[in-house]
């Protein structure tokens, strides 16, 4: 009697917890589904009343307008160039630094990994006029490198591949050895292929992050055709988008998160698992 009153008070448990999980997802999801709507809105109609969203009529127009900027596939190009040399970056720098932190063994090894991980508690922010004069002095503004090159400097990326490969028994690396295999071929051929979940999870984040990077892109790109997607977009609005051209505001809003939603499609399941094991760890 008593095992199942446990039972069916788990189930209501279970209930409830779902139901909360539910309406959170959908409020959270409101603000989305609002800025969704006011993109197919005409502006002359939201200038009367943002009430009008709730009935027709609706247009494409704010989205063909988007396309009527010439600028706009030069800036998807730019995203998408920026974006796969950071990840690219991030995914080969991380990986060799987890690599030697966790199998090298060096003078002073250990203080580098702390120094390292300080890196975590300095924010972009705090070094941004140093590294806009730093990259003056080279001449390097407007330029890709000039927009990637601070963006491979993760810290996070050197913490998680080095904890990967500390839990790789060593005991791989030894039988390699006995067959002669250099210290390169057993990272590239033994070693690398284990990290494959690690670097899905890294590769993801860091493509994301630097798809919706703006504060960087924003000071190092001044010319139009060096302009990311985050920062062409924003460029494009008018003093007074929030009244006259909202829908049209909106528009943009959604046609800059597409690409990333596409992103999320062919690669939820690794998403999904990250979140997960990001959660548990």
């Amino acid at each position: 009697m008593a095992a199942s009153e446990h039972i069916v008070g788990r189930g209501i448990g279970n209930k409830l917890i779902l139901f909360t999980v539910v309406l959170v997802a959908a409020i959270w999801m409101l603000p989305i589904a609002w800025t969704l709507i006011l993109s197919f809105k005409p502006n002359s109609e939201l200038m009367i009343s943002t009430a009008s969203a709730f009935h027709p009529p609706y247009t494409l127009k704010n989205y063909t307008d988007i396309f009527q900027s010439s600028g706009v596939f030069r800036w998807l190009w730019n995203s998408a160039v920026v974006s796969i040399g950071v990840t690219a970056g991030i995914l080969i720098l991380s990986s060799l630094a987890g690599y030697g932190f966790a199998r090298a063994e060096f003078k002073g090894r250990d203080i580098i990994f702390v120094l390292v991980l300080l890196g975590l508690a300095v924010p972009e922010q705090a070094v941004i006029i140093a590294r806009h004069q730093m990259f003056s002095d080279l001449k390097m503004h407007n330029t890709y490198p000039a927009i990637i090159l601070p963006g491979l400097s993760s810290a996070f990326g050197v913490f998680l591949m080095t904890q990967y490969f500390k839990a790789i028994p060593k005991d791989i690396d030894e039988a390699a050895m006995l067959d002669n295999a250099s210290r390169f071929k057993i990272f590239w051929k033994v070693l690398l292929p284990l990290t494959i979940p690690a670097q899905a999870t890294l590769g993801i984040f860091s493509f994301l992050g630097a798809w919706n990077d703006y504060l960087w892109p924003l000071i190092s790109a001044t010319k139009p055709e060096m302009f990311t997607i985050t920062v062409g977009i924003a460029s494009t609005q008018t003093n007074f988008a929030q009244s006259e051209g909202l829908g049209f505001l909106m528009a943009q809003a959604i046609f800059a998160g597409l690409p990333v939603f596409i992103v999320y499609l062919f690669f939820q399941k690794y998403i999904v698992r990250a979140v997960a094991g990001a959660a548990i760890s």
